[in-house]
């Protein structure tokens, strides 16, 4: 299972740290990312970042979101700073993850942590 953390209620301008760290049999995890859906909108990519060191970052928030990841944690995190109202939202961490050498990877969700900004 994949659990977030991190969220909370901030100024615009300040910034957030989240994590995600995946726990249970697994074998290897591929892409992590992190997504958020704000009231009334989709889904959308945040931020993505491939079993090496490839990341891809939503147009909004490049050059102010970072994220990373400990493969030896499982875990993988969403530094974000310049907050703007914007960005409020429920921030979901996703990751492709493999439960044994024969099995294929399949996508894990969290259950999302609530990111407020206020203006």
């Amino acid at each position: 299972q994949l659990q977030a953390s991190g969220g909370g209620l901030v100024q615009s301008g300040w910034s957030l740290r989240l994590s995600c760290a995946a726990s249970g049999s697994i074998f290897s995890i591929n892409t992590m990312g992190w997504y958020r859906q704000a009231p009334g909108k989709q889904r959308e990519l945040v931020a993505a970042i491939a079993s090496g060191i490839n990341t891809n970052y939503a147009d909004s928030v490049k050059g102010r979101f970072t994220i990373s990841r400990d493969n030896a944690k499982n875990t993988v995190y969403l530094q974000m700073n310049s907050l703007r109202p914007e960005d409020t939202a429920v921030y979901f961490c996703n990751a492709d993850i493999s439960l044994g050498v024969l099995m294929r990877y399949m996508s894990y969700w969290g259950q999302g942590t609530l990111v407020t900004v206020s203006s």
